[in-house]
């Protein structure tokens, strides 16, 4: 609706100051024709606000000029108190900031609109943490969250999975990012992007050096090419299994990460095809944790290793029965 885009124009105006007409536009995804339109809407609805051209030119409120907008809809107040679960705030230290802010939020509301957004805070909770995620070792964002917001470089010692000892490197950090739970440094290396797991850094030091970010690029455009490469990292080996559909909701679960595709379940069979993919061959004996619910049918490779790994179990425990324990 123009009067939510007028009302947007506006404050976004009274935050940043001038701002170039396309930038509005791709904002409010619509054309740089529309957004002057919209200034002399609000020129002459008696907003001070005037339109400059030219390579530094842009759109500015009338120097001093502020309104107090409280013009929130109903849906919007209600967007406003639905939040993700208190872990996050905590770990960056703004729990009592989160609720001096709602407090004040609700304050400003419409009044028609307060009690739909009080009921929504009771009846709606975002809990981003995944199921039985295991536990997870300690993370101190102090350091992180200093480096980030001054714009400095940052030293860590950081402990890739699988090895001992830590390695030491120096980065760029663009910002922190919270995924399923975990929090993740987001920065570049030698203007390569990198990800580090926070709860793996064993120790940070913010430098003296400003931080070196590639021009015109923010912390959502890398996030964005880190998760590419995670989410289309080639899986290298297709297995196909069979599973007993009393169990396959849980080996769905349980599995997500390695699912080619999702199974077609129509039917009332007792197997349902799955397709996973997996790094390498022995990756694939995590499936005896379901017994004789999943059956590994392809490819000889993957079936041999299971067999095998199975094998070596039921040898380990005929032993201890043998010898009594």
């Amino acid at each position: 609706m123009k009067s939510d885009r007028l009302l947007s124009i506006l404050l976004l105006l009274q935050t940043r100051g001038r701002v170039p007409a396309h930038e509005l536009a791709e904002r409010l995804e619509v054309s740089v024709r529309t957004i002057y339109r919209d200034v002399e809407a609000l020129s002459a609805a008696g907003v001070p606000v005037y339109a400059e051209r030219g390579r530094h030119g842009g759109i500015e409120l009338l120097a001093g000029f502020r309104t107090d907008v409280t013009g929130l809809t109903a849906d919007e107040s209600r967007a406003l108190f639905i939040l993700a679960a208190q872990g996050a705030h905590a770990a960056l230290g703004l729990d009592a900031a989160l609720g001096s802010a709602l407090r004040k939020v609700m304050a400003a509301l419409p009044a028609p609109h307060r009690p739909a957004a009080e009921v929504t805070s009771r009846r709606i909770l975002v809990d981003a943490t995944r199921w039985k995620g295991g536990p997870q070792g300690p993370v101190d964002l102090d350091v992180l969250q200093d480096a980030v917001f001054a714009d400095r470089r940052l030293r860590l010692r950081y402990r890739h999975s699988g090895e001992r000892e830590p390695r030491t490197y120096t980065v760029d950090p663009y910002g922190l990012v919270s995924k399923a739970g975990v929090w993740y440094l987001v920065a570049d290396r030698r203007a390569k992007p990198r990800l580090f797991r926070a709860d793996r850094v064993r120790s940070a030091a913010v430098l003296e050096d400003p931080v070196k970010r590639r021009p015109g690029i923010e912390l959502a455009d890398v996030w964005q090419v880190l998760r590419r490469q995670v989410e289309e990292r080639p899986g290298g080996l297709g297995v196909t299994v069979r599973v007993r559909r009393s169990r396959l909701d849980m080996f769905l679960r349980l599995n997500a990460s390695h699912l080619a595709e999702l199974p077609d379940t129509d039917g009332e069979g007792e197997w349902v095809t799955v397709r996973l993919m997996y790094g390498v061959a022995p990756e694939a004996r995590q499936l005896l944790q379901f017994a004789d619910h999943v059956e590994v049918l392809e490819p000889p490779e993957v079936r041999a290793e299971v067999a095998a790994a199975a094998a070596s179990v039921t040898e380990l425990y005929q032993r201890a029965v043998r010898a009594g324990r």
